[in-house]
């Protein structure tokens, strides 16, 4: 039996029990998880637009933790634990209830963010044929760069004919050579910037400027601006780096070794 006031944990036999739950069971949960971090989560969205599974923590009636799934590469399928938290005083048995998580809902999978210490250590020490997928930024400084001729604005709704979410551009002599956005379905206060320039104009510093830009309306915003980009884009990263970005990490997936 666990006895714990916060103050002390006695054990004398550990049972553990992961159940399904729904999303609301485990917000506070989150709320601590997200605080504790202190970064974008790029997979905060899965809640958002019910593409995850929740399963919830619990020792001897004490609710401790949850963790959290989605599917990879089909947004139907589960295969892939991307969120695993433990609150502090129970941390101890972190690993006993992510062998518990793993053996009751049966994952296959990590995906979890680098910068996530918790989950990131349970990949290193539970999977096998780890890789690397995107490179994460986060913003370090303020640039300055100007490019003669070019206006950074909003698209008019005459610009605005294409159905995507691209809401600025980069103009050079009345024509269009970049566009961009920032996407807000992130954990606030982040904001994640992308872009992409025209073929015809990239590597000559248009990349950088918009970055530059949409950091400024990310801010204005009351955003923090973060970026991600594929790990074998160097165009991008480069691009990234050169307007005030620096890597905080890299989006990790493995998979789960079978245990005797």
């Amino acid at each position: 039996m666990i006895k714990s006031d916060f103050g002390q944990i006695k054990l004398s036999r550990l049972e553990i029990k992961v159940i399904k739950a729904d999303l609301k069971e485990i917000q506070a949960f989150r709320i601590l998880f997200l605080q504790e971090n202190n970064f974008q989560f790029v997979h905060n969205k899965c809640h958002l637009y019910g593409w995850a599974d929740t399963y919830l923590f619990i020792i001897d009636n004490i609710k401790i933790g949850y963790g959290s799934v989605w599917g990879r590469n089909k947004r139907e399928d589960r295969d892939a634990i991307f969120e695993f938290y433990v609150i502090i005083p129970y941390r101890k048995f972190a690993n006993t209830c992510f062998e518990k998580f793993h053996s009751e809902s049966g994952i296959p999978f990590i995906e979890c963010q680098s910068n996530d210490l918790l989950l990131s250590s349970m990949l290193y020490e539970y999977s096998q044929n780890i890789n690397a997928e995107a490179i994460l930024f986060k913003d370090h400084y303020q640039t300055n760069f100007a490019i003669a001729g070019v206006i950074f604005q909003k698209k008019t709704a005459e610009e605005n004919v294409r159905d995507d979410d691209r809401a600025y551009i980069l103009k050079q002599n009345d024509e269009v050579v970049a566009t961009g956005g920032l996407m807000l379905n992130y954990n606030m206060p982040y904001a994640d910037i992308y872009y992409e320039v025209n073929e015809n104009y990239r590597q000559k510093g248009y990349g950088s400027f918009m970055v530059q830009e949409l950091k400024k309306e990310a801010y204005l915003m009351g955003r923090i601006p973060a970026a991600r980009c594929n790990i074998k884009n160097r165009i991008s990263k480069a691009s990234l780096l050169k307007a005030g970005f620096v890597v905080c990490g890299c989006i990790l997936n493995g998979e789960i070794k079978e245990h005797s």
